[in-house]
């Protein structure tokens, strides 16, 4: 079941905040893997300089960022995949990229995986996307799968929300430092 919350009104810096604490499940032909996410970013389209759809940027590689609220965008830096939710209305080219997970279900696929340990499994957004076995297949699917989905009806509680500057998002102007990165405080898988 989806939640009132997830709709294409709900402000992105929302739904990014709104998704701590949520599941992301990887259901493939090795097994399931499972982690509750616990920080992600918010990325505000056409006027955010560290958003791909800056100054309404289109290119082949950024349609799925385009198609509005509850579809995958995934990219590749540097080899590795990253996880975004689309938010918004299709054409806003918003978005909230998932930093970091703690691992529920499979998490010695997911450290076998990685060929790490501990908080290294998943505490970073390449990190998360190679220890669940994410590919890019999953580019402009739904958030409701099959094989990748956002799982809504479970939610890892936590005490307090912390928000933050954006993590790598160097010589952005005041986009550098705007306070757009939410995460669980004192959680130990987030991201350095």
């Amino acid at each position: 079941m989806i939640p009132d919350w997830f709709n294409r009104d709900t402000p992105t810096t929302e739904l990014a905040q709104n998704l701590i604490g949520c599941l992301l499940v990887h259901e493939s032909d090795e097994g399931r893997c499972s982690g509750w996410i616990v920080e992600t970013e918010a990325y505000l389209g056409f006027e955010d300089q560290a958003s791909h759809s800056y100054q309404r940027k289109q290119t082949p590689r950024l349609s799925a960022l385009y198609q509005g609220l509850g579809v995958f965008y995934l990219y590749q830096m540097r080899g590795h995949i990253l996880i975004n939710v689309v938010s918004g209305y299709p054409g806003q080219g918003t978005g909230v990229m998932i930093r970091a997970l703690e691992p529920y279900q499979g998490r010695d696929l997911m450290a076998q995986r990685r060929g790490k340990s501990g908080i290294l499994i998943s505490n970073g957004p390449a990190k998360l996307s190679q220890a669940l076995g994410i590919n890019m297949s999953y580019y402009g699917q739904s958030v409701q799968g099959p094989g990748l989905r956002i799982d809504f009806s479970q939610r890892l509680s936590y005490a307090k929300l912390g928000v933050g500057p954006r993590i790598g998002i160097p010589n952005k102007g005041e986009w550098t430092h705007k306070p757009l990165r939410y995460y669980i405080e004192g959680h130990p898988y987030l991201s350095k």
